[in-house]
């Protein structure tokens, strides 16, 4: 957060310290002359050095200080502030909260306040890169202007919110994906305000926010209340982690790429149970990691569940940044500038010096094979040697997280079908997806080329690319299609189908164009088990396209193996990739890249050319965005006829004074849910479903399916997000019986939309709870999880625990997180969910609070409100109500 300079009263100015001659100042805990400092992880002293700065009695106090020192006791116990220097939002999770500070503005206008204070005082970039859609898998540039025309309302928007707002910086599409630009432009390492130096660090609205933490940044995903609490001004709060040390050994093996190692070392961490933890690694296995190999690393720490994994700012950093030419011009002064304060807070790592290792796991690099992962889930490594073998069982195993249950006599069943006239067939196994992707990956150039050669080596040898398969390539940003360009492998790409799609979130997100008729009608006839490989992030079942229920995450060069071989039941050690016209058997080692030949061709092509090409895009912008037009008002004018950009309910009944605690008075249950509800089950997100409760909404507007564009598109409209919250085609409601987007409602007996029954009882004046199991709303961040909710009418959620993060978005949305005591659970209190619930506030709500609540018979639940803060937000009716009147209150 942009640092204040200190005043007197500041209770920790006697730590100031200078550099170069005076000229730059900086808070030193050294000079607090306490032993536990040097005892602390270095993700802890970034932590520590921002309560510091920003300790000003209220929102960050001298305990937190002290508790962040005595980490070694307080871990797990201690609830410590953190004021990241930034917020980084992309634009599916940042329209909401832009749209949710213009409508603030109307709110404090509205009772007589300036609106012109309601901006964001944390510094904030939204990068505009989740819009893209596949519409023409072989014409970038018409993909583009096709994303300009669909989403002019929201561009228009978000250029508004540029001007209108401070502390508000907007990258225009086309320039690269948020991960990328983050890490190639907008991190620094170090922040200079105001003469004040201090550590970058960042929190984002997407859990691979953690990429950054491979440059010695500290930052992690958070929920869109959770952001916008931040942009406000208020800190995250969070307890005290655990650290686990991750030592890394031995040498890598030449075949290995960052992806195998990214795979093995989340399987070795998932195995150790690091849920929550941060994760730092050590060890002289570290020196040997890029800093592109180590944010590839970092990327994937939420699928091992850790907080962050943090890679210390070292010699390899600097490296880094002085190929990169990362600060401009004075890169040498700043260069200097970063080492220096970095060894004067020890936040400097060197791996030569023994004394500063921790005891911890260890893990060696050597002992990393090529792998994939899938075929529903990240966490389910398979060595690519034994693919065909592990393809054959999930046939056989029965349906869940690796099994699909295909009988033995129907294992060997081949459709044919016709495609551009000549007959091809489908089996299991076969693939119909490989999508290049490079979101999360791009800032590792070797993978890549790798692809890329492998390209080249492919076509040299005669080898194709069947025409049904839906292949694409989507680089993270230009800078991807720059070194590939420059390093001549492009075209070969382009021969194997892989053409450049456009820049932004594409296959992982469901954004993937419709298969041919053909190839889905063969799908279903033989009821297949097909196949999608992608070397992306987000593979879950019906993900990419509802038809194809195997999904891999793999490396890209191995996206375009698989894709030459057609099928995932392939072994590539004895089974040729493919065969030419002239009937020669090609095998993967045949065309397979030395790691050798990689590592020339990006020192030859990429890495000091990448960077200065996205400064280029940078500052020449997009022509289409420049030529938008956007309104010149402190207020911004809403188009009641949008179907994209409305203004929320939020502020509606917005009161002058602080409302009692409100009571939960006769509430009936819209769902009844069991354990790990995530939050892909609860927030609206990919395509909109023809029959769903927000397809009828659109199709009221008078908008075609065509239309329809996508959730995440139109996540600045409540209207639409309201109808697609828990509209999930596998939201297992126990009302129902079986998967879907529906529930019962109570008085009538009517099994309806989410959305219809919600509606109904709120035209009833009935309030609205649900009950769940075990670990409610796991899984990503994401901002319409406690907003959706709330608009349907839910004033309570009652669960056996919650994922935290969820949990601290229903209390910033100003819903009750209701814990069953322990042992408890709806089965074991006899509850049907058809009861009516009543749940009294206390006068004086407070932390940890045990409430009663009867329906016909009582038990006790205990409300999780675990700071003073949250019982405020709660009692202001969330986060956004509490600012608005902060902000009015202080005319």
């Amino acid at each position: 957060m942009a640092l204040t300079p200190p005043v007197e009263e500041h209770p920790y100015n006697h730590l100031i310290d200078t550099l170069k001659d005076g000229r730059i100042k900086f808070f030193n805990p050294q000079k607090l002359n306490d032993p536990r400092y040097d005892k602390l992880p270095l993700s802890i002293r970034v932590l520590l050095e921002a309560a510091i700065r920003n300790c000003d009695g209220v929102y960050t106090k001298e305990d937190d200080v002290q508790n962040l020192l005595d980490w070694q006791q307080q871990q797990n116990e201690a609830e410590v502030p953190f004021s990241p220097a930034r917020v980084l939002l992309q634009d599916f999770t940042g329209i909401p909260a832009m749209v949710d500070l213009a409508a603030m503005r109307d709110a404090v206008a509205k009772h007589g306040g300036d609106p012109g204070l309601v901006n964001p005082k944390c510094p904030t970039d939204l990068i505009v890169d989740h819009s893209l859609q596949i519409d023409y898998s072989k014409w970038s540039l018409k993909n583009q202007e096709v994303e300009l025309i669909r989403n002019k309302e929201r561009l228009q928007f978000f250029k508004w919110c540029s001007k209108a707002f401070k502390n508000v910086n907007v990258v225009p599409p086309d320039v690269g994906a948020v991960h990328q630009v983050n890490l190639e432009y907008l991190s620094r390492a170090i922040q200079v305000t105001d003469g004040f130096i201090y550590p970058d660090s960042v929190v984002g609205t997407d859990s691979h926010t953690t990429m950054i933490n491979g440059l010695g940044i500290l930052g992690w995903g958070v929920g869109g209340i959770e952001s916008e609490a931040v942009m406000l001004g208020q800190p995250v709060s969070l307890t005290l982690p655990h650290v686990v040390g991750c030592k890394l050994v031995g040498s890598i093996n030449p075949l290995t790429t960052s992806i195998d190692i990214v795979l093995g070392i989340t399987k070795h961490l998932r195995q150790a149970g690091i849920a929550g933890k941060f994760v730092e690694f050590f060890g002289p296995g570290v020196s040997q990691l890029s800093v592109p190999d180590r944010t590839t690393i970092a990327n994937m720490c939420p699928e091992y569940n850790a907080t962050v994994s943090f890679f210390p700012v070292d010699q390899v950093t600097l490296k880094h940044f002085k190929k990169t030419s990362k600060f401009g011009r004075s890169d040498a002064e700043k260069l200097e500038l970063l080492e220096s304060y970095m060894r004067a807070v020890k936040l400097f790592r060197s791996y030569g010096e023994p004394s500063e290792d921790p005891q911890y796991s260890e893990i060696n690099l050597s002992s990393i094979v090529p792998c994939v992962s899938g075929p529903k889930r990240p966490q389910d490594r398979v060595a690519v040697s034994s693919m065909k073998e592990d393809f054959q069982s999930c046939l056989n195993e029965k349906v869940g997280f690796k099994g699909f249950h295909v009988s033995k006599e129907k294992q060997d069943k081949r459709v044919p079908f016709l495609h551009c006239g000549q007959e091809y067939q489908l089996a299991h196994g076969s693939l119909v997806i490989a999508a290049v992707i490079s979101c999360t990956n791009n800032c590792n150039p070797s993978v890549m080329l790798t692809a890329g050669l492998l390209a080249k080596k492919a076509v040299e040898a005669g080898l194709v690319v069947k025409p049904y398969i839906r292949t694409s390539l989507a680089p993270g940003s230009g800078m991807v299609t720059h070194y590939l360009n420059t390093s001549g492998v492009l075209p070969y790409f382009s021969q194997l189908g892989f053409e450049v799609s456009g820049y932004g979130c594409a296959t992982c997100v469901g954004n993937t164009a419709p298969l041919p008729d053909a190839v889905v009608d063969a799908i279903k006839q033989g009821d297949l088990v097909a196949c999608g490989v992608l070397s992306g992030n987000r593979h879950f079942e019906g993900r990419l396209c509802n038809c194809v229920r195997a999904n891999y995450l793999a490396s890209p060069p191995l996206v375009v193996a698989y894709a030459l071989a057609g099928t995932v039941g392939i072994d590539f050690e004895k089974e040729p990739v493919g065969v030419t016209s002239e009937g020669k058997e090609v095998y993967l080692c045949d065309i397979w890249p030395s790691r050798e030949e990689v590592q020339q061709t990006e020192e030859d092509t990429v890495i000091c050319s990448i960077f200065k090409d996205l400064r280029g895009r940078m500052e020449k912008g997009n022509t289409l965005w420049n030529n938008i037009e956007c309104p010149d008002s402190v207020l911004f004018p809403w188009d009641h006829k949008s179907t994209y950009i409305r203004s929320p309910s939020f502020f509606s009944k917005l009161s002058k004074e602080v409302p009692p605690p409100p009571s939960i008075e006769n509430a009936h249950v819209l769902l009844f849910l069991g354990n790990k509800v995530l939050t892909d089950h609860i927030s609206p997100a990919g395509s909109i479903a023809r029959v769903s409760a927000a397809a009828k909404y659109l199709l009221s507007k008078r908008l075609t399916p065509r239309e329809f564009n996508s959730y995440g598109a139109r996540r600045g409209n409540d209207a639409v997000m309201t109808r697609g919250t828990f509209a999930s085609i596998k939201l297992q409601n126990r009302f129902i019986g079986k998967p879907g987007p529906k529930t019962l409602h109570i008085p009538s007996g009517l099994t309806l939309d989410v959305f219809e029954a919600a509606d109904r009882y709120q035209r009833d004046g009935v309030p609205l709870i649900i009950l769940a199991g075990k670990d409610y709303g796991s899984g990503n961040s994401r901002d319409w999880v406690a907003k959706g909710p709330y608009l349907l009418g839910v004033r309570a959620v009652i669960a056996e625990s919650f994922e935290k993060l969820h949990k601290n978005q229903l209390v910033g949305m100003g819903i009750m997180p209701l814990q069953f005591l322990p042992g408890d659970s709806a089965d074991s209190l006899e509850l049907s969910g058809k009861e009516r619930f009543t749940i009294t506030q206390p006068d004086s709500p407070s932390p940890r609070q045990r409430l009663t609540t009867s329906q016909g018979k009582s038990f006790s639940v205990t409300a999780l409100f675990d700071t003073e803060m949250d019982v405020t937000y709660f009692r202001h009716g969330g986060l956004l109500r509490y600012v608005a009147r902060t902000l009015r209150s202080s005319e």
